[in-house]
């Protein structure tokens, strides 16, 4: 048996899955959380992904690895290869105006859409890189080099043997708004406009190319991806497929054949991790409303999904809008959470149960319609991430989206993903091997869209006037 080995090196914590190269059954796994927080430390991702790989039985006898990772965030080194400054993540706000400069610099949005296939938000890391350069300059001066989370992680298994030798792969650099997925290469000049200047940038690597092997092991390590690329091809989505993932952020994504351009913003026009393409829609807010609302209520997840499949569908007009860290998708950094229709009658926690879950739906509901009006198919509706655990969510979701839902059994799929990748870059070809499909259930209802009309009639009253007032969240 051949083990390959693929990591999760998320928001929240890191996962570690070995797998049989030939087959993909699950040999043994692993993980370990990471610090809360917008900024964080490389070092800790690294402790916990040694932490996640001894739990997992280590790499002694693992031929290949590859890592996914959480995209955007901003690594900053020296010249010697020492981290400048905790990395920004994705979900840190802090840039959103260095974000709106870029857009007016470069002729609007439709300029960036032609450029890179997205237009900067405050997740990108060129936005960060702005910011950077304007409210920390002595940090933007030491840096010789940026890299993304998972550019970093796989240079450390490599012994971080020097900057030139840091790698990425084309799902990972279409996220960073200097990478063009349409012309396969980096756009030095939009990097300038927002840096000033090109520090080293990672290699761009072939889907199954090798980026090295792994310091005093021999392992062999694949190029990893992003984490919404790698999750797509662990579920091994392909063109039509529609993937919705509720974790720390809520994605809709498509493969495509074609590369995407939406000047609205909306879709960023990413790419994936097989060369083809991975239009997606990505809110900030997504598990974690389940959580908040739980923790308001003071109930467990079962209770809470008990709760809003208990309320009537709509929760009697009561609408909670989950912009509980700002948003994304829309673009709105400074807006926060609201609750509309509170009355006598649905001032109960059945309804705001509801409420919350069909807020988060709603959310991605127009993430789907976005994606379609794209002009990607929607062959099929698959449901992966934490959310996808609750039963509110899995029942309520083909009513809110209008569409069948199909749900493949928990799992870790962007480490799966990354696995695969790693089988693919040891048998080599065109394309990853085949792993068995997981069964998956289809849940069917209903479709009720006054669910929807009613959050579209709320959801930007409260973040017009925090955008108003200027306010941010935190």
């Amino acid at each position: 048996m051949t083990l390959v080995a693929g990591v999760d090196s998320s928001t929240q914590s890191c996962k570690v899955v070995v797998r049989d190269a030939g087959s993909g059954a699950l040999v043994r796994e692993g993980r370990a959380p990471h610090p809360e927080g917008t900024e964080v430390d490389p070092a800790a991702w690294e402790a916990a992904l040694r932490t996640a790989l001894a739990e997992a039985g280590g790499l002694d006898d693992v031929a290949a690895v590859a890592v996914g990772g959480q995209q955007h965030g901003m690594v900053c080194l020296d010249s010697d290869g020492r981290v400048v400054r905790d990395a920004l993540l994705w979900n840190d706000t802090r840039s959103a105006q260095a974000a709106t400069d870029l857009t007016a610099e470069l002729g609007g949005p439709q300029a960036w859409a032609d450029a890179v296939g997205l237009v900067p938000v405050a997740s990108f890391t060129v936005t960060k890189l702005r910011w950077l350069a304007e409210a920390e300059p002595a940090n933007a001066a030491r840096t010789a080099a940026v890299c993304l989370p998972h550019d970093w992680l796989t240079w450390q298994l490599a012994g971080a043997p020097g900057l030139d030798a840091l790698v990425t792969d084309r799902g990972d650099a279409s996220g960073t708004g200097y990478w063009s997925p349409a012309q396969e290469s980096y756009r030095p000049d939009l990097l300038e406009r927002a840096f000033g200047r090109t520090p080293v940038l990672p290699r761009v690597l072939a889907p199954a190319e090798r980026a090295g092997t792994v310091a005093g092991g021999g392992a062999v390590l694949g190029p990893g991806t992003g984490d919404n690329a790698a999750a797509a091809l662990g579920i091994s989505a392909e063109p039509g497929d529609v993937v919705l993932s509720i974790g720390t952020s809520g994605v809709v994504s498509t493969v495509s054949t074609t590369p995407s351009a939406d000047p609205s913003g909306t879709v960023a026009g990413f790419a994936d991790a097989t060369g083809n393409f991975l239009p997606l829609v990505v809110t900030l807010n997504a598990a974690r409303v389940l959580d908040a609302t739980a923790r308001l209520l003071g109930v467990d997840h079962a209770e809470l999904s008990r709760l809003a499949l208990s309320a009537p569908a709509g929760a009697g007009g009561l609408v909670l809008v989950p912009y509980l860290e700002g948003e994304r998708t829309p673009d709105r950094p400074r807006s926060t959470g609201a609750v509309h229709g509170l009355t006598l009658a649905t001032a109960t926690p059945a309804h705001l149960a509801r409420a919350a879950v069909e807020g988060l739906l709603c959310g991605l509901a127009d993430g789907l319609e976005a994606i379609a009006a794209q002009g990607n198919p929607v062959r099929r509706v698959l449901l992966v991430g934490g959310g996808a655990r609750s039963e509110a969510v899995r029942r309520l979701a083909p009513a809110v989206l209008g569409v069948p839902v199909l749900v493949p059994p928990p799992g870790e799929y962007v480490a799966d993903g990354a696995a695969r990748q790693a089988a693919w870059v040891l048998a080599g070809g065109d394309t990853p091997p085949v792993w068995p499909a997981t069964s998956t259930e289809t849940y069917e209802a209903d479709p009720v869209p006054a669910v929807r009309e009613r959050y579209a009639e709320v959801r930007d009253l409260t973040a017009d006037r925090a955008a108003a007032d200027g306010e941010r969240p935190g």
